[in-house]
This record gives structure tokens, C-alpha cells and sequence, in this order.
């Protein structure tokens, strides 16, 4: 039985794809491709008499439905260098094999993240760990002026106490969240989908968005019947809780978005009548206007 290829996915093996200041995501190997995924489901060697638009439809139906198992028997080994504070977040997806460059064996390289201008922008006043409107020119520019400069200081101070005999493991303190870290990364596809659902989604936090983004074009390429129902169920899916069911069946007969939302226990306001920013109700109105293609009012 021969390996699988996809010749657009092996053009790339080795190839450093670029992200933010010096990052990048590199494709080192991968296992398996769609046809992967039906074997495992069939639990057969082979395509037999099947036809590809029984396997997409086969794979589709299992997406769907979450049956995970078959997915998992497609895999994807990455190396990705990025900045520490991006690290941090991507850790918490613990579904996959991680080996990370060593600051305890290796000196680390002088190369830290420099926000671009436009990534630079005033607290959200929504989201409370995300970012919102532009911030003033001088602001910004004061900002990367001074992280450059801690950063330019942090790595003079590092390379001081190396030469100064301190041990690596111990000099490594003084480094800043933006330094740049690297590791190679081994998962599977079922929990790359999950860790792209999220990391995707327009609340993640930009930067390890633009890492996602690339995650993704790979893996489009090794299995695009697969990505293709990942996008359409998941990453471009709606699901409805309880009470938004019930604000929809209300809708549908005719009542009004605020009635709807209040007979469905979807609060839009605060008890002394201020509009809510936040919460199961505006979250519901966001939903309504995915569909209708245009803002709803409550």
C-alpha cells in the first residue's frame, strides 16, 4: 500500500509560510488525505466500487455528525516559530504533540514582535480581552517606540549575563513576551478543525488568527472535501441554544425581535433600561443578522 500524496501540499513541505514580524508556519509532513478518512470510516483497504461523490458525501455526513474518529487518522506535522505571547495562547489547545526550541540549552535569537500600526488600537470597550477602535498616531507610534526600545534593552541585558557567566536557564528572565519562540507541532485533523473553530473565529486575538490562517490553506490542501464541510457546518455554521429556538419560533409567527427576545428570556437591556453591549440577547441579535445579511435592532 503506497503513502498518500497531494502534490500541492508536498510542493510546500519545507516552505516557510510568513506571519507577523518573524514568524512563520512550515508544512514538514503530513499523513493521509480525504480518502484517509473514508478508509477508516468503510473500515476497508481501498476505494472498492465507491465513487467520489459517495466518499464526499460519506465524509460530509460524518462532519456533520461529529463522528470524530475517522478524522483523526489524517495527520499534520508543523514547525511554527512565533512570539511568546501568541505561544501562550496556542499551549491551551492540549490535543496535540508539541516539542519547543530550549531557552535552557540554546541562546535565544534577538528577534522580537513589532506590532504594525493598524494592530495597535484602543481596549474594546465589548470584549474585555480583545482590542476595539484606532487609537491617535502619537499614541501608537509612542507604543512601538517603547517596546522597541524595553525589547532592544531587554536582549542587551540577556546577552550581558550570558557573557557574564550566567546560566542560560536563569539569563532567558529578562526576556519580554514578545520575543520569538519556536516548536514543531503534530496533530491530527479532527483537533486542528477544533483548534481553527476557534482560533478563526473573528474574537481570537488577531495575531494568532494570522497563524490559523495559514494552518488552514495547508489543510485545505491535503483534504479540501473535509475542509470544505468543516467550513460550511462549523466555521460557517449557526447553532441555536434553547431560548434562541424559542425566540425564532416566536419570529416566525410574526413577532416582533424585542417580544420575541423578552418571551424567550433574552434580556437586550439592563434593569434600569440601558441597551446591553454584551450577553446571551445581543448575542442572539448577532446570529439573526448573519442570516438576514443586515443589522437587527431590539
Amino acid at each position: 500500500m503506497r503513502r498518500p500524496a497531494v502534490p500541492a501540499a508536498d510542493a510546500l513541505i519545507g516552505v516557510p509560510r510568513p506571519v507577523l514580524t518573524h514568524g512563520f508556519v512550515t508544512l514538514v509532513d503530513y499523513m493521509g488525505d480525504d480518502n484517509a478518512i473514508v478508509q477508516a470510516a468503510r473500515v476497508s483497504y481501498g476505494r472498492g466500487t465507491k465513487s467520489l461523490r459517495d466518499d464526499r458525501g460519506l465524509i460530509r455526513y460524518l462532519l456533520r455528525h461529529r463522528h470524530t474518529t475517522p478524522f483523526e487518522m489524517v495527520e499534520f506535522k508543523f514547525l511554527v516559530r512565533l512570539p511568546i505571547y501568541v505561544a501562550r495562547q496556542w499551549i491551551r489547545h492540549r490535543t496535540a504533540s508539541v516539542n519547543e526550541y530550549s531557552a535552557r540549552y540554546s541562546v535565544v535569537p534577538e528577534e522580537f514582535d513589532l506590532p504594525e500600526p493598524d494592530r495597535i488600537r484602543a481596549q474594546s470597550s465589548r470584549n474585555r480581552q480583545g482590542r476595539g477602535d484606532p487609537l491617535p498616531p502619537e499614541a501608537v507610534a509612542r507604543f512601538r517606540g517603547e517596546l522597541e526600545r524595553l525589547s532592544t534593552e531587554s536582549y542587551r541585558a540577556y546577552s550581558e549575563a550570558l557573557a557574564a557567566g550566567v546560566a542560560r536557564e536563569t539569563a532567558r528572565l529578562v526576556l519580554p513576551l514578545a520575543t520569538y519562540t519556536q516548536w514543531y507541532w503534530k496533530i491530527d485533523l479532527w483537533n486542528l478543525l477544533h483548534f481553527l473553530s476557534l482560533r478563526l473565529d473573528p474574537h481570537a486575538q488577531e495575531e494568532i488568527r494570522r497563524y490559523a490562517s495559514e494552518l488552514a490553506s495547508l489543510a485545505k490542501l491535503v483534504t479540501p472535501i473535509a475542509f470544505e464541510a468543516f467550513e460550511e457546518f462549523q466555521l460557517e455554521g449557526l447553532s441555536l441554544t434553547r431560548r434562541e429556538q424559542v425566540a425564532v419560533r416566536a419570529l416566525l409567527r410574526g413577532t416582533e425581535v424585542k417580544e420575541a427576545c423578552r418571551e424567550a428570556g433574552l434580556p437586550l437591556a439592563k434593569e434600569d433600561g440601558t441597551p446591553m453591549r454584551t450577553g446571551e440577547g445581543v448575542e442572539f441579535l448577532e446570529k439573526l443578522a448573519r442570516l438576514t445579511g443586515e443589522p437587527t435592532s431590539g
